[in-house]
């Protein structure tokens, strides 16, 4: 049976909860929120300013399901979690899938934020229109597997592992045993609140306007999936997740080695999809409703994606397919993300052991710990690189670690990781669809020209996709016009793809402004020096020229300050 609210898609609910007391209570956004900000990014670039302007000294932790997420639309399935960084200090959004936010929306809530610390670690259950509080003291320092068969949800739950517990600034929020929050250290400020677990069950159909449209919506959008080879290609996506990915990034001489030195790793012919396949035999597993599902798992557990597999072996310049295996299972039952742990050794081996070999599996269990040498890199490589006098040696933008994408081999992602709210992020523009995949049309991947631009609409699309819950491996498929038929399906609305595209601007642009109070600006908003000093190093000059074309492009000054102007233009508020 529907909610009994008077909204379609949207449950006009948003669940407030304070820590410290262990009270709560029901936010009820206006209409024109909804439509401004969708869901999802959206929402929680919105609520994080609310708070932070009524609160200065909060951090919040938001999740935000997105505006179509727990309806019956394959591929809308992310939550959006979000906060202020320990590891970069940026406003951070994460997108995760799994059945937490198909469950929250199904509980009837459209997000909930998280203010405040308890004294002790607690869990928080949320069933249909019920909360409740429990204790989680015996579950410190348990590894994500113990925790979860513990716990046996009746939905869906979010949890923290060792690695938050033990001060680790990259350390995840687990979803479902196999989903992660994992870049920014968004588990280190759920741990830091006192907070171990979230429970949440929804009973409820999502109200939707028009069943009919919908399922014609679906069956247009399904169509375009099966149609693409990224996606449904027998050497695509469906068959061996984003791990297919790990030939052709080698093949098109982007994947970095040895801390981003180069790009050479002769051994990755054996290190690839195919391989782990013969080693690891897999099983499919996903989101709901998910017709791809991206996720491998083996008898020896959740087999790594692209950006593991990368840095777990060229990047640190393992040639062993066990040792990624198992630093990738390590990684996933401790709570740490993957690329800025391996980050941390391929910076911590640079500076400490040069060409010699290190025990990768010992190291990532003291980081986990906090002991022995890991204890050195529990703030990332940014900070340990810094202690060293060698900050330099750590490829992070704005902090973040850079994902398994060298920029000297794809311009687009320069450009990207620049200028992302996030960081050292490629998501955000999502260069690898037309300078990679060649989707929807190729670009010269050693040029700058036009990447201004196509980075500009490409972050607004995408803010708008993950603020109506997509994946994002749908905009390798279809795109606006079709989100926007799916959205009016569900909500009654008359968007457009014009409209969405708007709303997109308006989020990333609201993200700008959050990060401008913070402290950043065009200053954070580069490149390690390496990628201009290297062979083949790209043009410091063009790469500067393709930022001041993104900076007038986007309604920023030329220091990458926001403006009163466009602040008004996109509604939104003004610094005070």
């Amino acid at each position: 049976m529907p909610h009994s609210n008077k909204s379609y898609g949207w449950t006009g609910k948003i669940l407030l909860i304070d820590l410290c007391t262990q009270k709560y209570e029901v936010i009820r956004p206006e209409e024109n929120i909804y439509k401004s900000f969708l869901g999802g990014r959206g929402l929680c670039s919105y609520y994080m300013r609310e708070i932070k302007n009524l609160m200065p000294s909060e951090i919040p932790l938001l999740f935000f399901p997105g505006a179509l997420t727990g309806t019956k639309i394959p591929f809308a399935v992310k939550t959006i979690i979000s906060s202020i960084s320990p590891l970069t200090k940026t406003f951070f959004t994460s997108a995760v899938g799994g059945f937490f936010g198909w469950h929250l929306r199904k509980a009837g809530w459209d997000g909930i934020i998280i203010t405040g610390k308890s004294q002790n670690q607690i869990g928080l259950t949320v069933k249909d229109e019920n909360v409740s509080f429990f204790d989680c003291n015996d579950l410190k320092n348990k590894k994500a597997s113990d925790i979860f068969h513990k716990l046996k949800p009746e939905g869906s739950a979010a949890i923290t592992s060792i690695a938050a517990d033990n001060g680790v600034a990259f350390s995840n929020i687990i979803i479902d045993k196999y989903f992660f929050a994992g870049r920014g250290g968004l588990g280190l400020v759920m741990a830091n609140k006192g907070l171990k677990a979230i429970e949440v069950y929804g009973s409820c159909d999502i109200a939707v306007h028009d069943s009919e449209n919908l399922s014609k919506g679906i069956e247009d959008s399904m169509r375009l999936v099966s149609a693409s080879p990224s996606l449904m290609g027998e050497l695509g996506f469906t068959e061996f997740g984003t791990s297919a990915l790990y030939d052709l990034i080698f093949s098109r001489n982007i994947m970095p080695a040895k801390n981003f030195a180069g790009r050479s790793f002769p051994e990755a012919e054996h290190l690839n999809a195919w391989n782990f396949k013969n080693k690891y035999p897999w099983e499919k597993t996903g989101c709901p409703n998910c017709p791809i599902l991206c996720k491998r798992i083996s008898s020896e557990g959740l087999l790594p994606e692209y950006n593991s597999m990368a840095h777990f072996s060229s990047l640190i310049d393992n040639r062993d397919i066990d040792i990624v295996m198992e630093a990738n299972r390590l990684c996933n039952e401790t709570g740490m993300d993957t690329i800025s742990a391996a980050s941390a050794i391929a910076c911590y081996r640079e500076l400490k052991y040069k060409d010699h070999s290190i025990d990768i599996i010992q190291l990532l269990k003291e980081i986990a710990f906090a002991s022995g040498e890991g204890k050195l890199l529990i703030k990332g490589s940014s900070e340990f690189s810094k202690k060293l006098s060698s900050p330099e040696s750590s490829m992070n933008v704005k902090g973040l670690d850079l994902p398994a994408f060298d920029p000297r081999g794809a311009y687009g992602f320069s450009l990207a990781y620049a200028t992302s709210t996030r960081g050292g992020c490629y998501l955000q523009a999502y260069p690898l669809s037309h300078e990679i995949l060649r989707k929807p049309i190729a670009t010269d991947r050693f040029s700058f020209e036009g990447k201004a631009r196509i980075t500009k609409l490409n972050e607004d699309m995408n803010a708008a996709m993950d603020s109506l819950g997509l994946c994002r491996f749908s905009v390798n498929a279809f795109g606006l016009e079709e989100c926007a038929k799916l959205l009016n399906a569900v909500t009654g609305e008359d968007f457009t793809a014009g409209d969405l595209m708007n709303c997109g601007e308006r989020i990333f642009y609201n993200e700008r402004i959050i990060n401008y109070t913070l402290g950043f600006d065009s200053k954070d908003d580069d490149l390690p020096e390496r990628f201009f000093e290297s062979e083949n190093a790209i043009n410091r000059d063009d790469f500067l020229k393709a930022r001041a074309n993104y900076y007038l492009i986007r309604g920023l000054s030329p220091e990458g300050k926001p403006l009163e102007t466009k602040t008004r233009e996109l509604k939104l508020k003004w610094l005070e």
